[in-house]
């Protein structure tokens, strides 16, 4: 591929984690377990292609809804990825970025992202950037509200976008939907834009480097105008 086909930023909502688990009659932790694996697919394939940047939609602010069990599970999951993963990436010269408000997180979870973020200071590889406690309008909420203690009385869109947790990151070129749902969920809308949407029909623990490629290649079918016309 040459490199103006390439989008520099990849988003994905991981979703159907506890529908792949039921269909194969199994608990939903399960689920979960296979779609860390699948993450990880995710992100060699979108590395190896050279993606500058793989948000990834971990932990949403509504997920405190959920069972206190699935939750639990889920922050297990969360630290094994980063005391292990996460720190192989780091030693492989990948940034890793948290989107969110990681202040309600778990204490050991929020120590293991500490560390993390420690030892990735110095990266300048392909950045990974991981939404937990992340919703959308909580974002631009804190994002507002830091303004307003900074003492603007009136801000613009870049105050707005330097506010953001996503600051010194561009906007998705593509935002990807596992399992056949077709809305964002509270991912990303200020920065959504004038981003690609691509609907897979897969449940996110089926996502291959084969999907990241059927990704691209609709990406590239595509004609982004941005509000303007269609070239020539």
């Amino acid at each position: 591929m040459d490199n103006e086909s390439i989008p520099k930023h990849i988003a994905f909502i991981m979703d159907g984690n506890g529908r792949w688990a039921k269909a194969r009659h199994m608990p939903r932790k399960y689920g979960h377990k296979h779609g860390v694996d699948a993450m990880k697919r995710v992100i060699a394939a979108c590395a190896s292609i050279g993606i500058e940047i793989i948000s990834i939609y971990a932990f949403s602010t509504e997920n405190w809804s959920r069972p206190q069990d699935e939750i639990d599970e889920l922050f297990k999951l969360v630290k094994r990825f980063a005391d292990k993963e996460l720190v192989e990436y780091a030693k492989d010269n990948y940034q890793v970025r948290f989107m969110g408000d990681l202040r309600r997180l778990p204490d050991d979870v929020r120590l293991s992202l500490d560390k993390i973020s420690d030892a990735v200071k110095d990266n300048s590889g392909t950045i990974i950037n991981i939404g937990l406690n992340y919703g959308s309008r909580d974002e631009i909420v804190r994002a507002v509200n830091s303004l307003i203690s900074s003492g603007r009385d009136s801000v613009s869109v870049s105050d707005i976008n330097a506010a953001l947790d996503t600051c010194d990151l561009c906007d998705p070129d593509i935002i990807v939907r596992a399992s056949g749902e077709k809305r964002l969920s509270n991912f990303m809308l200020w920065q959504a834009a004038y981003s690609e949407f691509i609907f897979i029909d897969d449940y996110w623990p089926d996502f291959t480097e084969e999907t990241v490629n059927r990704i691209i290649s609709e990406y590239r079918s595509r004609d982004r105008r941005y509000g303007g016309l269609k070239k020539a």
